[in-house]
Protein backbone atom coordinates (compact mmCIF):
# COMPACT_ATOMS: atom_id res chain seq x y z
CA UNK A 1 0.00 0.00 0.00
CA UNK A 2 1.45 3.24 -1.05
CA UNK A 3 2.41 5.71 1.58
CA UNK A 4 1.99 8.70 -0.94
CA UNK A 5 -0.32 11.19 0.84
CA UNK A 6 -1.53 14.92 0.09
CA UNK A 7 -2.10 17.45 2.93
CA UNK A 8 -4.84 19.99 0.88
CA UNK A 9 -5.16 23.01 2.50
CA UNK A 10 -8.48 24.99 2.28
CA UNK A 11 -9.58 28.28 3.47
CA UNK A 12 -11.32 31.50 2.67
CA UNK A 13 -8.62 34.45 1.81
CA UNK A 14 -6.55 36.00 4.89
CA UNK A 15 -6.74 32.70 6.85
CA UNK A 16 -3.38 32.29 7.23
CA UNK A 17 -2.75 29.40 4.51
CA UNK A 18 0.10 30.92 3.70
CA UNK A 19 1.92 31.10 6.73
CA UNK A 20 1.01 27.29 7.08
CA UNK A 21 2.68 26.74 4.00
CA UNK A 22 5.91 28.33 5.21
CA UNK A 23 6.43 26.45 8.43
CA UNK A 24 5.43 23.14 6.03
CA UNK A 25 8.38 24.09 3.63
CA UNK A 26 10.78 24.83 6.88
CA UNK A 27 9.54 21.16 7.77
CA UNK A 28 11.34 20.20 4.37
CA UNK A 29 7.40 19.15 2.76
CA UNK A 30 7.20 20.30 -0.78
CA UNK A 31 4.17 22.48 -1.63
CA UNK A 32 2.32 22.87 -5.08
CA UNK A 33 0.67 26.20 -5.18
CA UNK A 34 -2.85 26.48 -7.49
CA UNK A 35 -2.57 29.86 -7.08
CA UNK A 36 0.86 29.39 -9.39
CA UNK A 37 -0.98 28.56 -12.57
CA UNK A 38 -3.03 32.30 -12.25
CA UNK A 39 0.02 34.21 -11.94
CA UNK A 40 1.65 31.49 -15.13
CA UNK A 41 -1.38 32.70 -17.53
CA UNK A 42 -1.12 36.43 -15.61
CA UNK A 43 2.34 36.73 -16.99
CA UNK A 44 1.69 35.06 -20.39
CA UNK A 45 -1.32 37.25 -20.94
CA UNK A 46 0.77 40.71 -19.93
CA UNK A 47 -1.52 41.30 -17.15
CA UNK A 48 -0.74 43.21 -14.52
CA UNK A 49 -1.28 40.97 -11.39
CA UNK A 50 -4.52 42.63 -9.71
CA UNK A 51 -7.70 40.99 -7.79
CA UNK A 52 -9.40 41.73 -11.18
CA UNK A 53 -7.06 40.02 -13.11
CA UNK A 54 -6.49 37.54 -10.84
CA UNK A 55 -10.30 36.56 -11.04
CA UNK A 56 -10.69 37.20 -14.75
CA UNK A 57 -7.97 34.28 -15.34
CA UNK A 58 -9.12 31.80 -12.89
CA UNK A 59 -12.63 32.14 -14.06
CA UNK A 60 -11.57 32.08 -17.38
CA UNK A 61 -9.29 29.08 -17.04
CA UNK A 62 -13.04 27.38 -14.91
CA UNK A 63 -15.47 28.47 -18.02
CA UNK A 64 -12.64 26.57 -20.98
CA UNK A 65 -11.47 23.28 -19.00
CA UNK A 66 -13.74 22.71 -15.80
CA UNK A 67 -14.27 23.08 -12.11
CA UNK A 68 -11.29 20.70 -11.96
CA UNK A 69 -8.81 22.60 -13.56
CA UNK A 70 -6.47 23.52 -11.33
CA UNK A 71 -6.17 20.03 -9.75
CA UNK A 72 -6.06 18.57 -13.36
CA UNK A 73 -3.18 20.43 -14.32
CA UNK A 74 -1.10 19.94 -11.37
CA UNK A 75 -1.54 16.26 -11.43
CA UNK A 76 1.75 15.75 -13.56
CA UNK A 77 3.35 17.77 -10.91
CA UNK A 78 2.04 16.13 -8.25
CA UNK A 79 3.13 12.80 -9.64
CA UNK A 80 6.80 14.03 -10.02
CA UNK A 81 7.18 15.25 -6.78
CA UNK A 82 5.98 11.94 -5.35
CA UNK A 83 8.99 10.74 -7.03
CA UNK A 84 11.28 12.63 -4.23
CA UNK A 85 8.52 12.55 -1.36
CA UNK A 86 6.07 10.63 0.03
CA UNK A 87 3.78 13.81 1.26
CA UNK A 88 3.00 16.70 -0.94
CA UNK A 89 1.38 19.95 0.21
CA UNK A 90 -1.52 21.59 -2.25
CA UNK A 91 -1.67 25.25 -1.06
CA UNK A 92 -5.32 26.87 -1.92
CA UNK A 93 -7.27 23.80 -2.86
CA UNK A 94 -10.67 25.36 -4.03
CA UNK A 95 -13.35 23.89 -5.02
CA UNK A 96 -15.24 20.44 -4.32
CA UNK A 97 -14.64 19.30 -8.16
CA UNK A 98 -10.75 19.68 -7.24
CA UNK A 99 -11.12 17.77 -4.15
CA UNK A 100 -12.84 15.34 -6.62
CA UNK A 101 -10.52 14.87 -9.02
CA UNK A 102 -7.66 14.96 -6.45
CA UNK A 103 -9.42 12.05 -3.78
CA UNK A 104 -9.85 9.90 -7.19
CA UNK A 105 -6.06 10.21 -8.25
CA UNK A 106 -4.53 10.19 -4.76
CA UNK A 107 -6.84 8.48 -2.39
CA UNK A 108 -5.03 9.19 0.67
CA UNK A 109 -5.90 13.03 -0.15
CA UNK A 110 -6.17 15.03 3.63
CA UNK A 111 -7.99 17.86 3.76
CA UNK A 112 -7.17 20.89 5.84
CA UNK A 113 -9.28 23.89 6.86
CA UNK A 114 -7.55 26.80 8.26
CA UNK A 115 -10.55 28.46 9.44
CA UNK A 116 -10.20 32.63 10.44
CA UNK A 117 -12.80 34.93 12.10
CA UNK A 118 -14.12 37.36 9.14
CA UNK A 119 -13.10 40.20 10.98
CA UNK A 120 -9.81 38.95 11.54
CA UNK A 121 -9.19 37.85 8.06
CA UNK A 122 -10.29 41.22 6.90
CA UNK A 123 -7.66 43.09 8.93
CA UNK A 124 -4.88 40.93 7.74
CA UNK A 125 -6.09 41.40 3.97
CA UNK A 126 -5.60 44.88 4.40
CA UNK A 127 -2.22 45.07 5.93
CA UNK A 128 -1.14 42.48 2.90
CA UNK A 129 2.09 43.90 1.28
CA UNK A 130 1.30 41.93 -2.10
CA UNK A 131 -2.15 41.94 -3.32
CA UNK A 132 -4.24 43.64 -0.12
CA UNK A 133 -7.65 44.03 -0.36
CA UNK A 134 -10.30 46.28 1.27
CA UNK A 135 -12.97 44.61 3.20
CA UNK A 136 -15.51 45.07 0.54
CA UNK A 137 -13.25 42.77 -2.16
CA UNK A 138 -12.65 40.52 0.45
CA UNK A 139 -16.37 39.84 0.89
CA UNK A 140 -16.87 39.58 -2.71
CA UNK A 141 -14.34 37.42 -3.22
CA UNK A 142 -16.07 35.50 -0.04
CA UNK A 143 -18.92 35.29 -1.24
CA UNK A 144 -17.60 34.35 -4.98
CA UNK A 145 -15.63 31.21 -3.97
CA UNK A 146 -18.52 30.33 -2.06
CA UNK A 147 -21.42 30.30 -4.47
CA UNK A 148 -19.05 29.90 -7.79
CA UNK A 149 -16.01 27.85 -6.96
CA UNK A 150 -17.88 25.67 -4.87
CA UNK A 151 -15.76 26.02 -1.67
CA UNK A 152 -18.14 25.01 0.95
CA UNK A 153 -18.13 21.22 -0.17
CA UNK A 154 -14.18 20.64 0.89
CA UNK A 155 -14.61 23.22 4.23
CA UNK A 156 -17.39 21.29 5.15
CA UNK A 157 -15.93 17.63 4.78
CA UNK A 158 -12.30 18.56 6.02
CA UNK A 159 -10.49 16.07 7.77
CA UNK A 160 -9.06 19.00 10.25
CA UNK A 161 -9.87 22.09 11.13
CA UNK A 162 -7.62 24.72 12.76
CA UNK A 163 -8.71 27.92 13.91
CA UNK A 164 -6.20 30.46 13.18
CA UNK A 165 -8.49 33.60 14.95
CA UNK A 166 -5.40 34.46 17.26
CA UNK A 167 -2.17 35.75 16.51
CA UNK A 168 -0.49 33.17 17.73
CA UNK A 169 2.09 31.55 15.51
CA UNK A 170 3.29 28.79 17.95
CA UNK A 171 -0.22 27.86 18.57
CA UNK A 172 -0.35 27.57 15.07
CA UNK A 173 2.31 25.78 14.19
CA UNK A 174 1.33 23.08 17.04
CA UNK A 175 -1.51 22.76 15.74
CA UNK A 176 0.14 21.38 12.24
CA UNK A 177 2.56 19.45 14.18
CA UNK A 178 -0.57 17.33 15.92
CA UNK A 179 -1.85 16.70 12.39
CA UNK A 180 1.55 15.70 11.12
Amino acid sequence: MSKKQIFALVGMPGSGKSEVVLYLQKKGLPVLRFGDLTEKVLQEQNLTITPENEKKVREGLRAEFGMAVYAEKSKAKIDELFASYDTVVIDGLYSWEEYLFLKKSFPKLILIYIFTRPSVRYQRLAKRKIRPLTEEQVKMRDVLEIEKLNKGGPIAIADFVIDNSEENIDELHKNIDKIL
